[in-house]
């Protein structure tokens, strides 16, 4: 006889396409954006921009699907998917990057294992001037 496993899915919110929304959305789930957001976006989830979706303001998220448009910095913990459709306007920190051709993205990109090894070394180097200076 076999065990079947059940998972327990992440809650999914949703703002749907004619719909604007003005403040941050700090959620635990997974969350879909079709409509138009002003305001800032914190998730331990999944982020999808829809194709009507627009985000203005900044994203930190674990995953992210971008397909629409988001002007503002993004911070991804695992993976970024630019569609190509896709147009994202400022600094991305990602910890993996897949963009498909067609996508537009004007700004800074840093991976997230680039910024912790950077800040290793201004510690160090921190660390050393004050040994220094004692």
């Amino acid at each position: 006889m076999a065990k079947t496993m059940e998972t327990e899915a992440s809650p999914l919110n949703s703002i749907t396409d004619g719909t604007v929304i003005k403040g941050d959305i700090i959620a635990s789930g997974d969350f879909r954006l079709d409509g138009k957001l002003e305001g800032n976006i914190q998730l331990n989830g999944k982020l999808v921009v829809g194709d009507t979706g627009i985000v203005n303001g900044n994203v930190l998220c674990q995953n992210a699907s971008i397909i629409g448009t988001v002007n503002g910095n993004l911070s991804v913990k695992e993976l970024l998917s630019l569609h190509s459709s896709a147009r994202v306007r400022g600094d991305i920190l990602i910890n993996n990057l897949s963009i498909e051709p067609g996508a537009v993205f004007s700004g800074k990109c840093r991976m997230i294992d680039e910024v912790r090894a950077e800040h290793e070394q201004q510690a160090a180097a921190q660390e050393q001037q004050e040994q220094q200076v004692q």
